[in-house]
């Protein structure tokens, strides 16, 4: 199964001020279970975390505090480790949960090289992406 991409900037302004605000969001519209790499910068310096797993038609808060990148990246893979969402940015993961530092030279420093999506979140401070199924 192919996954087509919808990014949007749903700014979670439909969420009442008591609840907790979610900064970086990712919604799981397909059927399927993904697994879910994330990287951005950290310190100056490039971060890659994973996995969080997205159950179908389930939305996970993967950034917790106010966005200061306008560049965060993604990476997912199904339940067998495929990958169903990749870009052409690569950074490193590991097969289980990590939190990684710099993105050069993965294979020599004992990681996997993946390719990430660049998801453009136009500067602003709360965003959500949405990951759709489409048949072929």
């Amino acid at each position: 199964m192919k996954l087509a991409v919808i990014a949007g900037a749903a700014l979670l302004a439909v969420l009442s001020s008591g609840e907790a605000r979610a900064e970086f969001t990712v919604c799981n519209q397909t059927l399927d279970v993904v697994n879910l790499a994330v990287g951005q910068k950290v310190d100056n310096a490039d971060q890659t975390d994973g996995w969080w797993t997205i159950g179908a038609n389930q939305c996970v808060n993967v950034i917790r505090e106010e966005l200061t990148n306008r560049y965060i990246y993604i990476y997912a893979t199904d339940v067998f480790g495929h990958a169903i969402l990749t870009g052409s940015t690569e950074m490193c993961i590991e097969r289980r949960r990590f939190s990684t530092r710099g993105i050069d030279e993965c294979w020599q420093r004992g990681h996997i090289a993946a390719q990430f999506l660049e998801v453009d979140t136009l500067e602003q401070a709360r965003w959500t992406f949405f990951l759709t199924g489409n048949s072929p």
